[in-house]
């Protein structure tokens, strides 16, 4: 620090600030949001962080300073984080005949009460579907209203909930299904259901999941599109908000640990959970399965229009038993607020 200028003192003061902020982001995943709720918010802006890290060390390295063996450590122990928020490439792997796929797409209602300024969401949507073809669609925010003739699908499993605005998940498939249920989330508008599917001589379980939501973008865009408008008030209830839903969310995910421990047959899951890959909510649902945009996903894999940062909230979460082949994000197709997840999968 002796030999630092004042300007460079002042910067090595943010970089520590940033390690140790960053630091406890790595280590939030194992901590129960219900003990620390405020602190748990880190987990959402932890790809930011890495960046920023990146940045003070690409400084120091120009700079010929040893400080930069802090945002080295960083990044060095960071390294898996990376790898949840950004994949260089992917693994081309043959089609073979026993391969089926899974999608994942929130549809928030097919834009029911017009969200997105074109009445042909439905229809696009319903055309989407149709070209990926894929074997298993779970879908969330589904709403019977819609003009959507999924019919191609021969079995089907569809939970509904709410007085006035029905909304709720679907399971729809080519393969015939077995058995299929729900798992009731407490003191929630969300839920999450289940089927299981005969795929040969195997049967698989599928979950789709819709965790409870923080809604932080609608309070965002609230602000006149500048996030530097954001009050001292605002911001509070903000972080009230998040911290609330952490809270529901962890217990929805011990929910479905529970149930998918019970499962007799290997599962996937798939869905939005309304949460980083950086979350114990995340670390807690998906405990030894894979994660389909980590085994063969390509770039940022962000799954929500959200205009700050590639959020990845939607997931496919895969049995160890099988092989993720391909895994793809559809970011050009802007029919919800949520993008379409897919997934290859043999077993």
């Amino acid at each position: 620090m002796k030999n630092l200028s004042v300007f460079n003192k002042a910067m090595f003061s943010l970089n520590v600030v940033l390690s140790t902020l960053t630091f406890l982001g790595y280590v939030l995943p194992f901590l129960a949001p219900k003990f620390f709720p405020i602190l748990s918010v880190l987990t959402l802006v932890l790809p930011l962080l890495l960046i920023l890290n990146a940045a003070f060390f690409f400084y120091w390295l120009l700079m010929l300073k040893r400080q930069i063996l802090l945002s080295a450590l960083v990044l060095l122990l960071g390294i898996t984080f990376i790898n949840k928020f950004y994949k260089f490439s992917k693994t081309e792997i043959p089609v073979q005949e026993k391969d089926f796929t899974v999608m994942s797409y929130n549809v928030r209602l097919f834009n029911l009460f017009d969200w997105i300024g074109d009445k042909n969401v439905p229809s696009e949507i319903k055309k989407f579907i149709d070209e990926q073809n894929p074997d298993i669609l779970c879908i969330q925010e589904y709403s019977e209203k819609a003009p959507v003739d999924l019919k191609v699908y021969k079995h089907k499993h569809i939970v509904m909930q709410g007085n006035k605005i029905k909304t709720g998940q679907a399971i729809f498939s080519k393969f015939p299904i077995l058995n299929a249920g729900s798992v009731e989330l407490p003191n929630s508008n969300n839920n999450v259901i289940y089927a299981d599917l005969k795929k040969g001589l195997d049967t698989i379980r599928i979950y789709s999941m819709h965790l409870e939501s923080i809604r932080i973008s609608p309070d965002i865009d609230e602000i006149n599109n500048d996030i530097r408008g954001i009050n001292q008030q605002k911001s509070e209830m903000i972080l009230k908000r998040i911290s609330k839903a952490f809270k529901s969310q962890q217990t929805q995910a011990e929910l479905i640990m529970a149930h998918k421990r019970g499962s007799p047959h290997p599962i996937i899951v798939c869905g939005d959970m309304n949460n980083s890959a950086y979350s114990y909510v995340y670390r807690s649902i998906r405990g030894n399965l894979l994660d389909s945009f980590e085994e063969n996903g390509s770039g940022f894999g962000q799954t929500y229009n959200f205009k700050y940062y590639p959020a990845r909230i939607d997931y496919i979460f895969v049995d160890p038993k099988m092989k993720v082949k391909n895994f793809e994000t559809f970011t050009n197709f802007k029919n919800s607020d949520h993008y379409p997840v897919m997934s290859r999968i043999n077993m």
